[in-house]
C-alpha cells in the first residue's frame, strides 16, 4: 500500500485490514523538498493501524527530474506512474497481489478516472481503492473514529513540487512520450 500520511491512505489501508488483508506500505519521501513530518507521520499510522511493514523510498531526485524535464501538466500523472511502479517492485518482493492507494474522485489533479486510468498502466498489478467514490468529509470522519485523525492533520506536502494547473484529462501516449525524457 502506498502509504502518505494523509487521511486517504490510511483509511484505505484499514478498510483492506479490516476486511482481513495483510498491509505492507510503502511510503515515497520527498525531502529535502519538505521535512520530516510526512515521514514520522506514516511511521505512527504504521504503528497505530497495525500495518505489518514499511518501507521508505526516498524520490525528490526523481521528482525533481520530472518537474524539470517534462510538461508540467503532467507532473501528478508522471509522479502517481513512478510511484506505483516502485511499489509494484516490493509488492513483487513480498509476492502480494496487490497495490492499494486512497485515490479519490473527490480530490483534484491525477485523481480523475481519466488519469487514474493512464496511472494504471505503468503496472501490471491490479490497484485497489478503497475510497474512491467517499466525499472527503465521509473520509476524515473515518480518520476520527479509527483515531488516526490527529496523526494525519497538517499540511499536504504531495504537491510541493507540482504545477498550478495539472491536466484532468492525460493522453496515454502523451505522458509515454514524457517519460522518454527521463533517465531513471
Amino acid at each position: 500500500m502506498l502509504l502518505s500520511g494523509g487521511f486517504d491512505s490510511a483509511v484505505a489501508g484499514k478498510m483492506l485490514l479490516d476486511k482481513g488483508f495483510e498491509i505492507h506500505c510503502v511510503h515515497f519521501s520527498y525531502e529535502p523538498f519538505t521535512g520530516p513530518e510526512p515521514e514520522q507521520k506514516v511511521r505512527k499510522l504504521v504503528k497505530h493501524l497495525k500495518f505489518k511493514s514499511l518501507k521508505v523510498i526516498k524520490i525528490a531526485k526523481k521528482l525533481e527530474e520530472i518537474s524539470k524535464k517534462t510538461e508540467r501538466k503532467y507532473y501528478f500523472v508522471l509522479t502517481k506512474r513512478l510511484m506505483l511502479k516502485l511499489a509494484e517492485k516490493e509488492a513483487k518482493k513480498l509476492k502480494a497481489k496487490y497495490l492499494v492507494t486512497g485515490a479519490n474522485l473527490a480530490q483534484v489533479s491525477s485523481q480523475t478516472l481519466e488519469n487514474l486510468s493512464v496511472i494504471d498502466k505503468a503496472v501490471t498489478l491490479p490497484v485497489l481503492r478503497p475510497v474512491l467514490t467517499f466525499e472527503k468529509q465521509e473520509i476524515v470522519d473515518k480518520a476520527r473514529v479509527l483515531g488516526t485523525y490527529d496523526i494525519s492533520a497538517g499540511p499536504e506536502v504531495c504537491d510541493v513540487l507540482g504545477p498550478k494547473h495539472p491536466t484532468t484529462i492525460a493522453d496515454l501516449d502523451a505522458v509515454l512520450e514524457e517519460e522518454k525524457k527521463l533517465k531513471f
